[in-house]
């Protein structure tokens, strides 16, 4: 029953960042899944992959973790890459392709 401690990833769906703020601890899964035969769903009867906690900080997490005595992995949020973008760069000489409206 290991736990892992990251900061959930921004929604591909949206440009807002809500919800990337807190820690989240997830754990791993004990079962793997199985499909029901009759309708074909994927179950499982683990019922921990169900249970997500959140918290305000990283330390707060690993000192949960420490105190139920769950062995846990914590894994550090990567930083995005942010480039500058200028409006005058869509119609620069070195873009490749030649800009037409």
């Amino acid at each position: 029953m290991t736990a892992r401690i990251f900061k959930p990833a921004k929604n591909a769906m949206q440009s807002g960042t809500a919800k990337t703020r807190e820690w989240q601890l997830d754990y791993e899964p004990e079962q793997p899944r199985a499909i029901e035969p009759l309708m074909g769903w994927t179950s499982s009867g683990d019922m921990k992959q169900q249970l997500t906690l959140r918290f305000e900080t990283k330390e707060e997490a690993v000192a949960y973790c420490e105190r139920e005595g769950i062995p846990y992995q914590v894994i550090e949020p990567k930083q995005p890459a942010h480039r500058q973008v200028a409006y005058a760069d869509n119609f620069a000489f070195r873009r490749g392709e030649p800009w037409t409206h």
